[in-house]
């Protein structure tokens, strides 16, 4: 199946969180989206891995994806080493999307920022003939390299290089997010188990904010940002969005 947008998350729920009303936007638009989760967030503290598996396929239901795969590494432990290169390489290749959306290079939690260096170095080494790889069917895999990697914002603000309005789809990105009802503080949250830094209402608050203030970036309501190591070309003026005045 030929992507044309890959998004990755180094736990379920980071995709949903950071770029879903992108990953949205370009379904509604006509592209073939899909999203990889890197690991089965096993560490977290609410919730089970089955769990989190059901969650990830509402949100994924939700927004329409076309395909959804969990990679199974280790949460909390992984490396941006050969293994976990190749396994990934091996999923870019299977996939060929033209624009991947990852972690964010630096962030509060560690496995983020190992997990956005890890796309990128991944996403590069894809493109290489010599690195060889076999795919699910037992045959070698063409070479693929993504057009462009633009890591989301998570957790600790940086100034993106590219915002991108979702407020037409803003409501359905957040029942996306509220899928994840062991996580996060829903109306259907189990009101057991212990509070966490994203369990309480506060956290949900600031994913709103954080949308209302890249928006403002761009005179729009809701947008979702993203850094990107590759200068961003655009074909004509039509496509930039400039703040009243």
């Amino acid at each position: 199946m030929k992507l044309d947008l890959l998004a990755i998350g180094a736990h379920p729920d980071d995709v949903e969180l950071s770029c879903s009303g992108t990953v949205i936007n370009e379904i509604k638009s006509g592209k073939k989206a899909g999203i990889l989760d890197l690991t089965q967030g096993e560490l977290g503290t609410r919730g089970t891995v089955e769990t989190r598996y059901a969650e990830a396929a509402q949100a994924a239901d939700i927004m329409g994806v076309a395909v959804r795969e969990n990679l199974k590494i280790r949460d909390g432990f992984f490396k941006n080493d050969e293994v976990h290169q190749l396994a990934l390489v091996r999923v870019l290749r299977k996939y060929r999307p033209n624009v991947v959306l990852a972690n964010s290079i630096q962030d509060r939690h560690p496995d983020h920022g190992r997990a956005g260096r890890l796309v990128a170095d991944a996403s590069f080494l894809s493109g290489l003939r010599k690195v060889e790889t076999v795919g699910d069917d037992g045959l070698a895999q063409e070479p693929w390299r993504p057009r462009y990697v633009l890591h989301y914002l998570q957790d600790w603000y940086h100034q993106p290089a590219l915002v991108i309005d979702i407020t037409g789809v803003f409501e359905q990105r957040m029942k996306a997010v509220a899928a994840y009802s062991t996580q996060f503080h829903t109306q259907q949250s189990d009101a057991g188990g212990p509070q966490t830094y994203i369990s309480t209402p506060d956290f949900i608050e600031s994913v709103v904010a954080r949308a209302r203030i890249l928006g403002k970036l761009i005179g729009v309501k809701y947008a979702e940002g993203y850094i990107t190591e590759k200068n961003i070309g655009i074909r004509n003026l039509d496509a930039l969005i400039q703040n009243e005045t």
